[in-house]
């Protein structure tokens, strides 16, 4: 169940990050993914080329309002900030079949905010990336 409470809400992601720093990446990946999945969603929080006014990971929290890119931009923090050493490269990305915001990780080896308990892949599952932001861009907001 989502916090209502902000406070609730930094407790939680803490734990988050912290209770798997050290599962095999798979299970974490699909921990934080279906974390994040159970934000409350609304039709449109963010813009997809908007990125210098996308919240930080704190004000996303506060703000409490997550549209598909803001859950995606949520995972997004939290594997950055993890700075797991079996993570290489994460990035976000539009889907040209559905144009869904997806979070690729390890260059698509998993794919998330896709569905809540499943990870997918970009090559078993023909996604077709129409648009990408690196992590860059959006680690900026953290550190």
């Amino acid at each position: 169940m989502w916090p209502d409470r902000y406070e609730d809400r930094l407790v939680q992601w803490r734990q988050l990050r912290s209770n798997n720093l050290d599962n095999p990446l798979n299970q974490a990946l699909m921990t934080i993914n279906d974390w994040w999945l159970q934000a409350p969603l609304v039709h449109r929080y963010i813009r997809w080329n908007d990125w210098d006014n996308w919240p930080s990971p704190w004000e996303l929290l506060a703000d409490n309002h997550f549209c598909n890119l803001a859950r995606a931009l949520g995972i997004v923090y939290t594997i950055e900030i993890m700075q797991r050493s079996d993570i290489t490269h994460t990035s976000l990305a539009v889907s040209g079949n559905s144009g869904d915001n997806l979070v690729l990780v390890n260059k698509g080896k998993y794919i998330l905010n896709w569905a809540f308990g499943e990870l997918l892949n970009i090559t078993s599952n023909h996604v077709d990336i129409k648009s990408s932001v690196e992590s860059q861009v959006v680690t900026k907001k953290i550190y």
